[in-house]
């Protein structure tokens, strides 16, 4: 296991700059813009669903990226910034969230792995590594092990096994039972800090702006069918047949998933690392180069060995 050291809290900062500026200047002082993206419109399945591809260098293996709920694929492109311009990365909206359309019926974490797979068949890649944060984490969890031939390597972050899991505080999880944070930019701001923890706490405007000054809102439909596919859904029994090694990434001040689940995980899941941060919920948005350097690492690791071997 490994921890970030807690960095040092600046003094004060100019509010009359948005978090999100900070945020992006930052990486845009770090190095040139990373390479051009293509946003597509795939269906699978009978799903449609919008996808935006980052080329990278073709025989790198991708990384497949799964948001958390209700959020659209352009809320982490900080952490798809930080990352080796050599790295492929596949995006996507999950079906009724930000430019994908709702299916007509909901839908469950456990029938969605042909859903990626079929992602993966149409962009030409055979296998990916994967990476889930939040909500996105039980369906790259489902997808390994359902899967696992098309997963090399697995990332989770501030994620935990779904049902059999230890809750956060009971009024966090009642505000994580209406998208509103993500249609009311105000409300965001208020309870930025308590539901998501971390940098939050210190400078809400920044989880505010994330969450509405670059992502696309979806119908409110495609939240609630959302939450309906994670009902009564868990990996527990089945972390330990998991066979891609892991990677867990968990803040030490997240609210909605405390850490003690990614302690949990990493006990059960074979070949697994955790990596504990300094932060909340939203830390691979907001702190993106420092995390990013810690997926990174994880991911080249296995190709240095490759290559070695060859």
């Amino acid at each position: 296991m490994t921890a970030d050291p807690s960095p040092p809290v600046p003094a004060g900062e100019d509010r009359a700059e948005s978090g999100l500026d900070r945020v992006l200047g930052r990486l845009r002082r770090a190095g040139p813009p990373g390479p051009p993206e293509r946003m597509r419109v795939l269906t699978v399945g009978g799903r449609t669903v919008r996808v935006s591809v980052r080329e990278g260098t073709r025989d790198w293996p991708p990384l497949l990226l799964c948001n958390g709920i209700g959020a659209s694929l352009e809320l982490f492109q900080p952490f798809v910034d930080a990352l080796d311009p050599r790295r492929p990365v596949i995006r996507f909206d999950m079906p009724g969230v930000g430019g994908s359309p709702a299916p007509v019926i909901p839908y469950h974490l456990a029938t969605l792995p042909s859903l990626l797979a079929g992602l993966l068949d149409q962009l030409g890649y055979e296998q990916a590594d994967v990476l889930g944060i939040s909500w996105g984490g039980g369906l790259a969890q489902q997808f390994a092990l359902s899967r696992p031939d098309r997963v090399r390597r697995l990332v989770l972050v501030a994620t935990a096994p779904g049902a059999l899991m230890v809750p956060g505080r009971p009024w966090v999880l009642l505000r994580m039972l209406t998208p509103r944070r993500h249609r009311d930019p105000g409300h965001a701001a208020r309870v930025a800090g308590e539901l998501y923890g971390g940098s939050a706490r210190k400078d809400p405007i920044v989880a505010r702006d994330l969450l509405h000054a670059t992502t696309r809102l979806g119908l409110a439909r495609g939240y609630y069918y959302q939450l309906i596919a994670s009902l009564g859904w868990t990996s527990l029994p089945w972390l330990p047949k998991l066979r891609p090694p892991t990677l867990i990434l968990a803040g030490d001040d997240d609210p909605i998933i405390p850490l003690v689940n990614a302690r949990i995980m990493h006990r059960l899941i074979p070949r697994s690392k955790l990596h504990v941060y300094h932060g909340g919920h939203l830390e691979l948005a907001t702190d993106s180069e420092r995390l990013a350097a810690a997926v990174e690492a994880f991911l080249d690791a296995d190709l240095t060995a490759q290559g070695s071997q060859h």
